[in-house]
């Protein structure tokens, strides 16, 4: 298959959709990005991708289905600190760090590309806009922890639940899967509990008084915005920080 042929079969995926946002990439660049799509794995719901922990860890670029990556406490609890969907670098600290600082969970059945540090390194000598494109995407990740830090310390219960609700919308988008009106959403609300450090009780009555006020559903399986601007306004939402409408950088 040629370069051109090879740019068509991958630039409708998730992972070429969200870096094509940012950098432009060439039917080259495409086709070194394509080999990182070689190794492809499936993984069943509950069986950890990457372990706390571990060494020589390799990474992984989300195909299909939903990931959460948590940290676990001395205790025996958790906190989730970020989800994953289609389109998602799983893992890039680890096979920059001597060992794994976090677990990753596949929340449904997931289809991911195995990376390895070899494959990475050579892929972005061969092409630093992939480079570049791979460094923002890790750049906007950073972005949303830090967010994450505000949700946990300064927005209240419901804000902080809208708000995520807000982001996740907003990420689907960028990769196809979602519109202004809502999308499917996987996350029990417990997941949403360890997420957003309330308990799930708490949860379940937060979206409760999201969905009374007629602000956004989440029921069955989906997340629909039912006011979707005063949503907004109520949360303080503001998506600059995911740079998804900005123009291209290179």
């Amino acid at each position: 298959m040629n370069e051109t042929n090879v740019a068509l079969s991958i630039q409708d995926s998730p992972f070429a959709r969200k870096l094509l946002a940012f950098v432009r990439l060439s039917d080259a660049d495409l086709a070194i990005m394509s080999d990182l799509y070689r190794r492809r794995r499936r993984f069943a719901v509950g069986v950890d991708m990457i372990h706390q922990g571990q060494t020589d860890q390799c990474a992984y670029v989300l195909a299909s289905g939903w990931a959460c990556s948590y940290k676990l406490l001395p205790g025996g609890g958790r906190q989730i600190v970020d989800i994953q969907i289609p389109g998602d670098f799983l893992g890039l600290r680890s096979i920059l760090f001597r060992t794994s600082d976090h677990n990753v969970e596949p929340i449904t059945p997931v289809q991911a590309s195995e990376v390895r540090q070899r494959d990475l390194i050579a892929a972005f000598s061969q092409t630093p806009r992939l480079a570049t494109a791979v460094l923002w995407a890790a750049s906007r990740d950073e972005a949303m922890v830090v967010e994450h830090l505000v949700d946990l310390g300064r927005r209240t219960a419901t804000e902080r639940t809208a708000h995520f609700l807000l982001e996740l919308g907003a990420r689907l988008r960028l990769v196809g899967l979602g519109d202004r009106k809502g999308f499917l959403c996987p996350l029990s609300q417990y997941r949403l509990a360890d997420t957003l450090g309330l308990s799930a009780v708490h949860v379940n009555r937060v979206l409760r008084e999201l969905r009374e006020e007629g602000l956004v559903t989440f029921q069955k399986g989906r997340v629909v915005f039912d006011d979707f601007d005063a949503l907004v306004e109520m949360s303080g939402f503001d998506r600059a920080y995911l740079d998804h409408e900005g123009p291209l950088l290179i």
